[in-house]
């Protein structure tokens, strides 16, 4: 049973007694980290080299926020580390551990025309945005950053931050060999993320080229809020893929894949036919978005052969990249129905870039392969919660494999007409 944890109860515990069970506080450790990061700000005067990371906002549009973030006092390769998530990933860091990158991070924020990208250009911040390198910055605040930090369902937290007069760039841009021989392309955007995809960029360089106006017709550039250009340039590189998917052969037995990070469980069932998905989350109380849940809460993600979903869902378009991926490596085709457990040790959100990296990892590992469906769902069964397990008997997916099998069943009974 769920259960809410109380202002009255953190006032009584000031951090140190652990009253909610978490292993430590989060507040503290966020507020210690801020306050290190403003202890690094000089006035109103921020230096360092941005790792990069760079986000636009959508408040205001066409006007809106641009976030560009320095470590303060943190120079070089060693700024890498503060907005880096294949590097988290690929090291496992803890979600604790990402939290003090994040908000040791400090902005200086500028209102800027999202119609008008090419002044962001000549000041070289949209280039800094994509550089394969970190970049040296400064930037003048226009009052000293106050500790405070930002969470959001889709990108990863945002540390303090002040409004900018200026930011000036002193180092040059490294980019991408992918990205800078078409950022003067006259194409459609979709086409040069394709394209930028396939020549090797990385899928976090190419959402921020979309996002500051680097790619697309040159006369009908626009800044993309960072949260619009995640969600796109998942949907468009992994609906690429499953074009073509849907032309492979179909795998030939059930497949069962499992894995996890930062306190969220993946269970991954591929059956054979034509390409279709569901996505079934149950998010178990106490999580950033179940604060007052007494229970689980479930709700689902359907894609049909068509390649329409119910809903548009930004994890979901995450989970949906990396499994085109590996669908098109292999060329062939499936069924997939994906169950995500979001437990109480996923205490921030974090963006979906861990859900994007968790899949990938999981789908290059070595499936358990059975014969039948039954099968597969009693060794998936081990993997999951009761209210998981519940909500496979609801799964639209397996409810329709099931008429599929009686269909064929019926069909191979039944005996020719010969005329």
């Amino acid at each position: 049973m769920g259960r809410v944890i109380p202002p009255s109860l953190c006032a009584r515990c000031k951090g140190y007694k652990r009253l909610c069970g978490l292993s430590s506080c989060p507040i503290l450790e966020r507020f210690r980290a801020q306050v290190r990061a403003v202890s690094g700000v000089s006035g109103r005067r921020l230096e360092g080299s941005s790792p990069p990371s760079v986000v636009v906002g959508e408040s205001g549009y066409p006007k809106v926020p641009l976030l560009y973030s320095v470590p303060p006092g943190v120079s070089g390769d060693r700024a890498r580390v503060f907005d880096d998530p294949p590097g988290w990933f690929s090291r496992r860091a803890s979600l604790a551990e990402i939290l003090r990158y994040r908000s040791s991070l400090v902005s200086g924020v500028l209102r800027v025309d999202a119609r008008s990208p090419e002044k962001l250009y000549e000041l070289e911040v949209s280039l800094a945005a994509v550089s394969a390198s970190p970049v040296d910055t400064e930037a003048l605040l226009e009052h000293p950053p106050l500790p405070a930090l930002r969470f959001d369902g889709l990108l990863a937290p945002q540390g303090p931050s002040a409004p900018a007069r200026t930011v000036k760039i002193f180092s040059n841009p490294r980019l991408p060999r992918a990205l800078e021989k078409r950022i003067w392309d006259d194409a459609r955007a979709s086409d040069i993320v394709v394209e930028a995809y396939r020549d090797g960029a990385s899928i976090y360089s190419i959402i921020s080229a979309l996002s500051l106006g680097l790619i697309g017709r040159l006369k009908s550039r626009r800044l993309v809020p960072t949260r619009w250009a995640i969600t796109a340039v998942d949907n468009i590189i992994s609906t690429t893929l499953l074009h073509k998917v849907r032309a492979f052969p179909e795998i030939n037995q059930v497949e069962v894949y499992h894995g996890s990070y930062l306190g969220n469980h993946y269970t991954i069932i591929l059956l054979p036919g034509t390409y279709s998905a569901e996505l079934i989350e149950v998010w178990h109380p106490l999580t950033p978005w179940t604060r007052h849940a007494r229970e689980p809460v479930t709700y689902r993600v359907i894609e049909r052969v068509s390649l329409r979903q119910n809903i548009m869902d930004g994890g979901f378009m995450a989970i949906r990249l990396g499994l085109a991926e590996q669908l098109y490596r292999r060329r062939r085709q499936a069924r997939a129905l994906i169950v995500r457990e979001i437990t109480r040790d996923y205490y921030a959100p974090l963006g979906n870039w861990h859900i994007r990296e968790t899949i990938r990892k999981i789908l290059l590992d070595k499936p358990q392969v059975y014969d039948s469906v039954e099968e597969a769902l009693k060794q998936a069964s081990k993997f999951l919660s009761t209210t998981a397990r519940g909500s496979l008997t609801q799964s639209i997916l397996l409810k329709e494999e099931k008429s599929m099998v009686k269909l064929d069943k019926f069909l191979k009974a039944k005996k020719p007409f010969l005329g």
